[in-house]
């Protein structure tokens, strides 16, 4: 019973160390963004709270009730009939109500419908910054990877390479220099993968951050990257940028100060309204009641401000117009640009790949070939092992900068 006790705790503990992080590939990290992340929500609850506000945009005025006494003598003995007269003096009860204009209502309320569509814009453009954040880390971590890769295969070649100069050299077949040599490159490549597995803790404090979760939690990522095939130089961007969402949020602005132009235009128009007082009338007086009718008129000195704020909207909407071109412009150019950084990395890239780490590769094969053979010396075999190696860690670099131009072309045009 003792020994099955110690087996099934032995399980447990062997289990637990066998646990695998989740693998999360982009797309799951972009939803769970989506999804999760606190600045999104905030941008929620805002709309929420606009449309919330525009339900009211149709209210009216409350009434106005009032109370009092109404044409009644200070001397409170003439109240009451008596043989000399039927009393005087009324006590009032009264209520006004204003009815707004139609145009002011309907002008109000379309208003405050289109209040909550710069928010979504600003929550798409927010999006597609947290996006390119999150593809950004995502696209480095899996190079880094593909570094710790290289720097453990070459950790083993390094080891391999150690201890045959260590048997070599009992037979005088190796110098203490390349020894020497191949020990502290060792040893770079073991601070290299510490500074690189420090590189993925960020990318993954930082996908967490994203995603709201626990800073601590463990994920890993998969390998999976795409090279896209952009090629703008010939294409028309403007559907592109006039479909980004800061374009649409200005387009949005400029909509919302034309309806605020229309609330100040209808504020031209008259409203009604409608007073009814009732007199309980004193002594032996008939009850009496008065109902009448109002209307405000707006006058050329009532209006003032109201043409002022007109102006004021024109002259935003024109502002606006210049920064939406502006915007498209700058745009327009950095796409333009960064285009054509992207296709050079693409080159670069493809000739490293193709032709210069294969022969460098040749090179080395020759170099620790011919050291193996006592025909060579290994100073050369690991100045042949430094170059292709430094190549390699060169190419992931030109990899991440292809990966990161990408992702700024695709955040340029607000494309997945």
């Amino acid at each position: 019973m003792q020994n099955i006790k110690y087996y099934f705790v032995a399980s447990c503990l062997i289990l637990s160390t066998t646990i695998v992080a989740q693998t999360l590939s982009l797309d799951v990290v972009l939803n769970t963004i989506k999804t999760n992340n606190p600045q999104l929500k905030m941008y929620d609850a805002d709309i929420q709270s606009m449309d919330a506000i525009a339900k009211g945009a149709r209210s009216w005025m409350a009434p106005q009730v009032e109370t009092g006494f109404f044409m009644t003598p200070y001397n409170s003995k003439l109240w009451k009939a008596d043989e000399m007269g039927s009393g005087m003096g009324n006590y009032m009860l009264g209520v006004t109500q204003m009815i707004p204009n139609a145009s002011k209502l309907n002008a109000n309320e379309n208003l405050m419908k289109a209040m909550s569509s710069v928010e979504n814009e600003n929550k798409n453009f927010t999006l597609n910054q947290l996006n390119s954040l999150a593809k950004t880390y995502y696209y480095e971590w899996i190079i880094i990877n593909k570094k710790i890769k290289i720097a453990q295969d070459n950790l083993l070649l390094l080891d391999y390479m150690i201890k045959s100069m260590e048997i070599r050299y009992q037979y005088n077949m190796d110098k203490l220099p390349s020894y020497y040599k191949a020990k502290s490159q060792y040893a770079t490549l073991q601070s290299m993968i510490v500074m690189l597995e420090n590189d993925v803790s960020q990318r993954k404090y930082m996908l967490n951050t994203l995603m709201a979760r626990d800073k601590k939690e463990d994920l890993e990522i998969d390998s999976n990257y795409e090279i896209k095939d952009f090629n703008l130089f010939e294409t028309d961007l403007s559907s592109y940028i006039n479909n980004r969402s800061d374009i649409k949020a200005i387009d949005k602005t400029k909509a919302i100060n034309t309806l605020k132009v229309e609330v100040e235009r209808a504020a031209f128009r008259p409203e009604f309204g409608v007073k009814y007082d009732h007199m309980f009338a004193f002594g032996n007086q008939p009850q009496q009641f008065s109902l009448m009718g109002m209307i405000t008129i707006p006058m050329f000195w009532s209006t003032k401000m109201n043409k002022a704020n007109m102006e004021s909207y024109r002259i935003k909407n024109e502002s606006l117009e210049w920064q939406k071109q502006m915007i498209a412009n700058e745009a327009n150019g950095v796409i333009k640009g960064m285009n054509a950084e992207f296709l050079n990395l693409k080159k670069q890239y493809q000739i490293t790949q193709d032709n210069i780490i294969p022969a460098l590769k040749r090179n080395y094969d020759t170099a620790i070939l011919a050291w193996q053979n006592n025909t060579g010396d290994l100073f050369v075999a690991l100045e042949a092992w430094e170059a292709m190696n430094m190549t390699q860690i060169d190419g992931l670099d030109k990899l991440k900068s292809i990966l990161t131009t990408q992702v700024e072309i695709e955040k340029q045009l607000e494309t997945e």
